[in-house]
Protein backbone atom coordinates (compact mmCIF):
# COMPACT_ATOMS: atom_id res chain seq x y z
CA UNK A 1 0.00 0.00 0.00
CA UNK A 2 1.46 3.05 -0.92
CA UNK A 3 0.92 6.71 1.20
CA UNK A 4 0.94 9.44 -0.59
CA UNK A 5 3.73 12.07 -0.24
CA UNK A 6 3.05 14.34 2.35
CA UNK A 7 2.35 11.88 5.18
CA UNK A 8 5.67 10.53 4.83
CA UNK A 9 7.13 13.47 5.36
CA UNK A 10 5.01 13.76 8.60
CA UNK A 11 6.12 10.49 9.62
CA UNK A 12 9.60 11.20 9.37
CA UNK A 13 9.40 14.81 11.43
CA UNK A 14 7.22 12.62 14.01
CA UNK A 15 10.20 10.33 13.94
CA UNK A 16 12.37 12.91 14.71
CA UNK A 17 10.69 14.40 17.39
CA UNK A 18 10.61 11.25 19.33
CA UNK A 19 14.19 10.71 19.17
CA UNK A 20 15.19 14.07 20.79
CA UNK A 21 12.72 13.69 23.05
CA UNK A 22 14.08 10.54 24.10
CA UNK A 23 17.56 12.11 23.88
CA UNK A 24 16.41 14.89 26.31
CA UNK A 25 15.46 12.36 28.95
CA UNK A 26 18.54 10.64 28.92
CA UNK A 27 20.46 14.18 29.67
CA UNK A 28 18.15 15.01 31.99
CA UNK A 29 17.38 12.64 34.81
CA UNK A 30 14.55 12.51 37.24
CA UNK A 31 14.95 14.84 40.28
CA UNK A 32 14.83 12.28 42.80
CA UNK A 33 17.89 10.79 41.33
CA UNK A 34 19.60 14.42 42.27
CA UNK A 35 22.20 13.83 44.88
CA UNK A 36 20.96 14.89 48.54
CA UNK A 37 23.28 18.25 49.43
CA UNK A 38 21.87 20.63 51.72
CA UNK A 39 22.10 23.00 49.01
CA UNK A 40 20.31 21.27 46.04
CA UNK A 41 17.49 19.16 47.83
CA UNK A 42 14.59 19.82 47.55
CA UNK A 43 13.34 18.36 50.98
CA UNK A 44 11.16 21.00 53.04
CA UNK A 45 13.18 23.77 54.25
CA UNK A 46 14.22 23.56 57.71
CA UNK A 47 14.42 27.10 59.62
CA UNK A 48 16.99 29.32 58.88
CA UNK A 49 19.29 29.58 61.65
CA UNK A 50 19.27 33.10 63.19
CA UNK A 51 22.07 35.64 61.34
CA UNK A 52 25.38 35.92 62.67
CA UNK A 53 26.09 39.45 64.34
CA UNK A 54 28.36 41.56 62.75
CA UNK A 55 30.57 43.73 65.57
CA UNK A 56 29.72 47.43 65.10
CA UNK A 57 32.00 49.11 62.88
CA UNK A 58 34.54 51.66 64.20
CA UNK A 59 33.78 55.21 63.51
CA UNK A 60 36.34 56.88 61.75
CA UNK A 61 37.83 59.16 64.37
CA UNK A 62 37.53 56.64 67.50
CA UNK A 63 39.30 53.99 65.27
CA UNK A 64 42.07 56.33 64.39
CA UNK A 65 42.91 57.08 68.31
CA UNK A 66 43.39 53.64 69.02
CA UNK A 67 47.05 53.20 67.29
CA UNK A 68 47.66 56.49 69.21
CA UNK A 69 47.70 55.12 72.66
CA UNK A 70 50.06 52.68 72.08
CA UNK A 71 52.78 55.20 70.45
CA UNK A 72 54.72 57.82 72.59
CA UNK A 73 53.95 61.09 72.18
CA UNK A 74 56.12 62.85 69.79
CA UNK A 75 56.00 66.37 71.85
CA UNK A 76 58.00 64.44 74.38
CA UNK A 77 60.92 62.92 71.85
CA UNK A 78 63.75 65.21 71.41
CA UNK A 79 64.11 66.40 67.33
CA UNK A 80 60.31 65.11 66.84
CA UNK A 81 57.60 67.53 65.65
CA UNK A 82 54.78 68.66 67.74
CA UNK A 83 51.57 66.94 66.06
CA UNK A 84 48.31 69.25 65.59
CA UNK A 85 46.19 68.27 68.38
CA UNK A 86 42.50 67.60 67.67
CA UNK A 87 40.05 70.07 68.47
CA UNK A 88 39.25 70.27 72.40
CA UNK A 89 36.07 69.83 73.75
CA UNK A 90 34.12 73.17 75.00
CA UNK A 91 34.26 71.94 78.34
CA UNK A 92 38.40 71.53 78.18
CA UNK A 93 39.30 74.83 77.26
CA UNK A 94 42.19 76.31 78.55
CA UNK A 95 41.67 80.16 80.31
CA UNK A 96 43.95 81.62 77.23
CA UNK A 97 41.55 80.00 74.46
CA UNK A 98 38.17 80.56 76.58
CA UNK A 99 35.98 83.10 75.16
CA UNK A 100 34.27 83.13 78.63
CA UNK A 101 34.89 86.28 80.32
CA UNK A 102 34.16 85.19 83.67
CA UNK A 103 36.42 82.45 85.04
CA UNK A 104 34.23 79.68 86.73
CA UNK A 105 36.40 79.52 90.03
CA UNK A 106 36.91 82.40 92.56
CA UNK A 107 40.32 81.22 92.31
CA UNK A 108 40.79 81.45 88.82
CA UNK A 109 39.86 85.59 89.02
CA UNK A 110 42.82 86.42 91.35
CA UNK A 111 45.86 88.02 89.38
CA UNK A 112 48.73 85.67 89.20
CA UNK A 113 51.41 85.48 91.69
CA UNK A 114 53.95 88.41 90.97
CA UNK A 115 50.89 90.57 89.11
CA UNK A 116 50.08 94.09 90.36
CA UNK A 117 46.26 94.90 90.03
CA UNK A 118 46.75 97.80 89.15
CA UNK A 119 48.07 97.54 86.01
CA UNK A 120 44.92 95.22 84.81
CA UNK A 121 43.31 96.53 82.08
CA UNK A 122 39.77 94.99 83.71
CA UNK A 123 38.96 94.54 87.10
CA UNK A 124 35.89 92.43 88.76
CA UNK A 125 32.90 93.16 90.53
CA UNK A 126 31.91 90.92 93.53
CA UNK A 127 30.00 88.40 90.73
CA UNK A 128 33.12 88.19 88.62
CA UNK A 129 31.42 90.55 86.01
CA UNK A 130 34.57 92.57 84.07
CA UNK A 131 34.29 96.27 84.92
CA UNK A 132 36.31 98.88 82.83
CA UNK A 133 39.23 100.95 84.49
CA UNK A 134 40.92 104.29 83.58
CA UNK A 135 44.56 104.56 84.03
CA UNK A 136 45.95 107.40 84.82
CA UNK A 137 50.06 108.40 85.64
CA UNK A 138 50.50 109.68 88.59
CA UNK A 139 53.46 111.88 88.28
CA UNK A 140 54.62 111.04 91.91
CA UNK A 141 58.38 110.26 92.80
CA UNK A 142 59.10 108.66 96.02
CA UNK A 143 62.18 109.34 97.88
CA UNK A 144 63.42 107.84 101.70
CA UNK A 145 66.68 109.60 103.01
CA UNK A 146 68.70 110.09 106.30
CA UNK A 147 69.55 113.27 108.35
CA UNK A 148 72.52 113.71 110.62
CA UNK A 149 73.95 116.44 112.50
CA UNK A 150 77.56 117.67 112.59
CA UNK A 151 78.68 114.83 114.70
CA UNK A 152 77.27 112.03 112.25
CA UNK A 153 73.90 111.76 114.42
CA UNK A 154 70.68 110.79 113.23
CA UNK A 155 67.82 113.24 113.29
CA UNK A 156 64.36 111.95 113.78
CA UNK A 157 61.94 114.70 114.80
CA UNK A 158 61.78 116.77 111.76
CA UNK A 159 58.51 117.90 109.80
CA UNK A 160 57.77 118.51 106.30
CA UNK A 161 57.97 122.34 106.52
CA UNK A 162 61.86 121.75 107.23
CA UNK A 163 62.73 120.65 103.80
CA UNK A 164 62.72 121.78 100.40
CA UNK A 165 63.34 119.91 96.98
CA UNK A 166 64.37 120.18 94.16
CA UNK A 167 63.94 118.23 90.97
CA UNK A 168 65.84 117.93 87.40
CA UNK A 169 67.16 121.80 89.30
CA UNK A 170 63.68 123.07 89.52
CA UNK A 171 61.26 123.29 92.65
CA UNK A 172 59.18 120.63 93.02
CA UNK A 173 55.48 121.78 92.46
CA UNK A 174 54.19 120.28 96.02
CA UNK A 175 55.49 117.79 98.84
CA UNK A 176 52.22 114.95 98.26
CA UNK A 177 53.29 112.80 101.66
CA UNK A 178 55.71 112.95 104.27
CA UNK A 179 56.37 110.68 107.28
CA UNK A 180 59.32 109.63 109.33
CA UNK A 181 59.38 106.23 108.32
CA UNK A 182 61.40 104.27 111.10
CA UNK A 183 59.47 100.99 110.82
CA UNK A 184 59.32 100.56 107.44
CA UNK A 185 59.23 96.93 106.00
CA UNK A 186 62.80 96.25 105.06
CA UNK A 187 63.84 94.26 101.81
CA UNK A 188 67.48 93.19 102.12
CA UNK A 189 70.10 91.86 100.13
CA UNK A 190 73.22 90.68 101.34
CA UNK A 191 75.99 90.71 98.99
CA UNK A 192 79.48 89.00 99.91
CA UNK A 193 82.24 88.54 98.06
CA UNK A 194 83.69 84.94 97.87
CA UNK A 195 86.12 85.63 95.92
CA UNK A 196 89.91 84.73 96.73
CA UNK A 197 91.24 88.12 97.53
CA UNK A 198 88.86 87.79 100.70
CA UNK A 199 90.11 84.46 101.91
CA UNK A 200 91.77 85.54 105.13
CA UNK A 201 89.04 87.52 106.53
CA UNK A 202 86.46 85.47 105.48
CA UNK A 203 85.16 83.55 108.67
CA UNK A 204 85.11 86.76 110.62
CA UNK A 205 82.86 88.39 107.87
CA UNK A 206 80.70 85.58 107.70
CA UNK A 207 79.66 85.87 111.45
CA UNK A 208 79.70 89.90 111.39
CA UNK A 209 77.12 89.17 108.65
CA UNK A 210 75.00 86.25 110.17
CA UNK A 211 74.80 88.90 113.98
CA UNK A 212 73.84 91.08 111.56
CA UNK A 213 71.14 89.45 109.56
CA UNK A 214 69.79 88.50 113.38
CA UNK A 215 69.04 91.60 114.73
CA UNK A 216 67.76 93.61 111.63
CA UNK A 217 65.45 91.15 110.00
CA UNK A 218 62.00 90.72 111.79
CA UNK A 219 59.87 88.24 111.48
CA UNK A 220 56.55 88.70 109.18
CA UNK A 221 57.40 91.97 108.53
CA UNK A 222 60.91 91.87 106.89
CA UNK A 223 62.40 89.99 104.40
CA UNK A 224 66.29 89.25 103.17
CA UNK A 225 68.59 86.96 100.94
CA UNK A 226 71.96 86.23 100.73
CA UNK A 227 74.19 86.38 97.25
CA UNK A 228 77.48 84.87 97.45
CA UNK A 229 79.23 85.71 94.40
CA UNK A 230 83.03 85.56 93.05
CA UNK A 231 83.34 84.80 89.28
CA UNK A 232 79.74 84.33 89.12
CA UNK A 233 76.70 85.19 91.15
CA UNK A 234 74.88 82.64 93.49
CA UNK A 235 71.82 82.63 95.46
CA UNK A 236 72.87 80.55 98.95
CA UNK A 237 69.30 81.61 100.81
CA UNK A 238 66.16 83.32 98.57
CA UNK A 239 63.95 86.22 100.16
CA UNK A 240 63.24 84.57 104.00
CA UNK A 241 62.46 86.11 106.91
CA UNK A 242 64.15 83.25 109.30
CA UNK A 243 67.04 84.00 110.75
CA UNK A 244 68.09 80.38 110.40
CA UNK A 245 67.65 80.16 107.27
CA UNK A 246 69.54 82.86 106.68
CA UNK A 247 72.26 81.88 108.45
CA UNK A 248 72.57 78.39 107.00
CA UNK A 249 73.04 80.86 103.53
CA UNK A 250 76.03 82.82 104.60
CA UNK A 251 77.27 79.74 105.85
CA UNK A 252 77.30 78.22 102.63
CA UNK A 253 79.52 80.62 100.90
CA UNK A 254 83.21 79.37 100.42
CA UNK A 255 85.98 81.77 98.88
CA UNK A 256 87.53 81.23 95.45
CA UNK A 257 87.50 82.67 92.08
CA UNK A 258 87.63 85.98 90.35
CA UNK A 259 85.36 89.12 91.15
CA UNK A 260 81.96 89.62 89.64
CA UNK A 261 81.29 92.12 92.02
CA UNK A 262 79.18 94.68 89.38
CA UNK A 263 77.44 91.49 87.88
CA UNK A 264 76.10 90.72 91.30
CA UNK A 265 74.64 94.06 92.04
CA UNK A 266 72.87 93.94 88.74
CA UNK A 267 71.22 90.96 89.77
CA UNK A 268 70.29 91.38 92.71
CA UNK A 269 68.60 94.73 91.82
CA UNK A 270 66.66 93.75 88.53
CA UNK A 271 65.93 90.34 89.34
CA UNK A 272 65.31 90.19 93.02
CA UNK A 273 64.54 93.75 94.65
CA UNK A 274 63.10 95.23 92.10
CA UNK A 275 60.54 92.16 91.76
CA UNK A 276 60.27 92.12 95.66
CA UNK A 277 56.13 91.86 96.56
CA UNK A 278 55.21 94.59 99.21
CA UNK A 279 51.73 95.64 100.03
CA UNK A 280 52.88 99.22 101.02
CA UNK A 281 55.91 101.11 101.05
CA UNK A 282 59.23 99.64 101.84
CA UNK A 283 62.99 99.95 101.89
CA UNK A 284 65.10 98.36 99.66
CA UNK A 285 68.32 98.39 100.34
CA UNK A 286 72.04 96.20 99.59
CA UNK A 287 74.59 95.54 102.11
CA UNK A 288 77.68 94.74 99.91
CA UNK A 289 80.59 93.69 101.71
CA UNK A 290 83.82 93.33 99.50
CA UNK A 291 87.46 95.01 98.31
CA UNK A 292 85.56 96.68 95.79
CA UNK A 293 88.02 95.09 93.46
CA UNK A 294 85.98 93.73 90.18
CA UNK A 295 87.36 91.70 87.27
CA UNK A 296 85.09 89.12 86.07
CA UNK A 297 81.65 91.00 85.07
CA UNK A 298 80.22 92.23 82.30
CA UNK A 299 78.26 94.92 83.07
CA UNK A 300 80.28 97.97 84.05
CA UNK A 301 79.68 100.21 87.14
CA UNK A 302 77.90 102.90 85.85
CA UNK A 303 75.29 100.24 84.67
CA UNK A 304 74.94 98.67 88.37
CA UNK A 305 74.34 102.09 89.83
CA UNK A 306 71.82 102.85 86.82
CA UNK A 307 69.99 99.49 87.64
CA UNK A 308 70.04 100.45 91.23
CA UNK A 309 68.36 103.59 90.72
CA UNK A 310 65.89 102.18 88.72
CA UNK A 311 64.96 99.91 91.59
CA UNK A 312 65.11 102.13 94.02
CA UNK A 313 67.61 100.49 96.32
CA UNK A 314 69.98 102.50 98.88
CA UNK A 315 73.20 100.47 98.58
CA UNK A 316 75.43 100.35 101.61
CA UNK A 317 79.01 98.94 101.40
CA UNK A 318 81.31 97.62 103.71
CA UNK A 319 85.41 97.62 102.65
CA UNK A 320 87.23 94.30 103.38
CA UNK A 321 90.43 96.62 102.70
CA UNK A 322 91.91 96.44 106.02
CA UNK A 323 94.94 98.10 104.83
CA UNK A 324 95.16 101.69 106.02
CA UNK A 325 95.44 102.79 102.59
CA UNK A 326 92.34 103.67 100.50
CA UNK A 327 92.28 101.86 97.15
CA UNK A 328 90.66 101.65 93.15
CA UNK A 329 88.46 99.24 95.03
CA UNK A 330 87.12 101.38 97.76
CA UNK A 331 86.30 104.40 95.29
CA UNK A 332 84.46 102.29 93.25
CA UNK A 333 82.43 101.44 96.83
CA UNK A 334 82.47 104.79 97.40
CA UNK A 335 80.17 105.70 94.01
CA UNK A 336 78.15 102.68 94.45
CA UNK A 337 76.95 104.40 97.70
CA UNK A 338 77.21 107.92 97.23
CA UNK A 339 74.61 107.41 93.82
CA UNK A 340 72.00 105.53 95.69
CA UNK A 341 71.54 107.84 98.93
CA UNK A 342 74.02 104.84 100.89
CA UNK A 343 77.07 104.98 103.15
CA UNK A 344 80.43 103.52 102.24
CA UNK A 345 82.17 101.96 105.58
CA UNK A 346 86.14 101.21 105.71
CA UNK A 347 86.95 99.77 109.00
CA UNK A 348 90.73 100.12 109.64
CA UNK A 349 90.76 96.31 111.42
CA UNK A 350 88.94 93.34 111.15
CA UNK A 351 86.88 93.74 114.33
CA UNK A 352 85.40 97.21 112.89
CA UNK A 353 83.70 95.15 110.23
CA UNK A 354 80.89 94.07 112.43
CA UNK A 355 80.43 98.03 114.07
CA UNK A 356 79.61 98.79 110.34
CA UNK A 357 76.63 96.42 110.36
CA UNK A 358 75.36 97.87 113.32
CA UNK A 359 75.66 101.48 111.77
CA UNK A 360 73.92 100.56 108.93
CA UNK A 361 71.09 98.81 111.27
CA UNK A 362 70.44 102.29 113.18
CA UNK A 363 70.48 103.84 109.95
CA UNK A 364 67.33 101.68 108.29
CA UNK A 365 65.60 102.30 110.97
CA UNK A 366 66.24 106.26 110.95
CA UNK A 367 64.84 107.23 107.66
CA UNK A 368 61.88 109.50 105.97
CA UNK A 369 59.98 108.45 103.56
CA UNK A 370 58.95 111.57 101.02
CA UNK A 371 56.68 112.11 98.07
CA UNK A 372 56.69 115.08 95.75
CA UNK A 373 55.52 115.92 92.27
CA UNK A 374 57.70 117.51 89.76
CA UNK A 375 57.56 120.63 87.83
CA UNK A 376 57.46 119.21 84.51
CA UNK A 377 57.88 115.70 84.17
CA UNK A 378 57.82 114.08 80.80
CA UNK A 379 57.39 110.35 80.28
CA UNK A 380 60.98 110.06 78.11
CA UNK A 381 62.56 108.13 80.38
CA UNK A 382 65.55 110.79 81.06
CA UNK A 383 67.52 110.86 84.36
CA UNK A 384 66.61 113.67 87.04
CA UNK A 385 68.45 114.76 89.42
CA UNK A 386 67.08 114.85 93.16
CA UNK A 387 68.59 117.70 95.81
CA UNK A 388 66.71 117.31 99.05
CA UNK A 389 67.54 120.57 101.26
CA UNK A 390 66.91 121.03 105.02
CA UNK A 391 65.61 124.36 105.35
CA UNK A 392 66.74 126.75 108.19
CA UNK A 393 69.28 123.99 108.98
CA UNK A 394 72.22 124.76 107.65
CA UNK A 395 74.09 122.21 110.04
CA UNK A 396 72.27 119.45 108.73
CA UNK A 397 72.80 116.90 106.41
CA UNK A 398 70.33 115.19 104.04
CA UNK A 399 71.53 111.75 102.20
CA UNK A 400 69.59 110.34 99.75
CA UNK A 401 69.89 109.18 95.89
CA UNK A 402 71.06 111.29 93.66
CA UNK A 403 67.92 111.22 91.00
CA UNK A 404 65.90 108.80 88.88
CA UNK A 405 65.01 107.72 85.24
CA UNK A 406 61.23 109.55 84.10
CA UNK A 407 58.97 106.94 82.93
CA UNK A 408 58.56 106.18 79.25
CA UNK A 409 55.06 106.07 79.31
Amino acid sequence: MKFPMKYAFLSGALALFLAAGASAQQQNPPEQDLPSAPSASIAPAQPAPPPKQEAPKQEPAKAAEEPAKSEPALQDLPGSKKPSPPPAPATAATPADSADPEPSSPAARQPAKGSNAADKDLTSDERGNPLETIKKRVDEVNVVFTVTDKHGHFVKNLSKSDFRVVDDNKPAVSIVSFSSETNLPLRVGLLVDASNSVRDRFRFEQESAIEFLNQIVRPKSDRAFVIGFDTTAEVTQDFTDSAEQLSRGVRMLRPGGGTALFDAVFYACRDKLMKARTTGPARRAIILLSDGEDNQSRVSREEAVEMAQRAEVIIYTISTNISGVKLRGDKVLERLADATGGRAFFPFKIQDVANAFSEIQDELRSQYLLAYKPADLKPDGRYRSIDIVAENHKSLRVRARKGYFAPTN
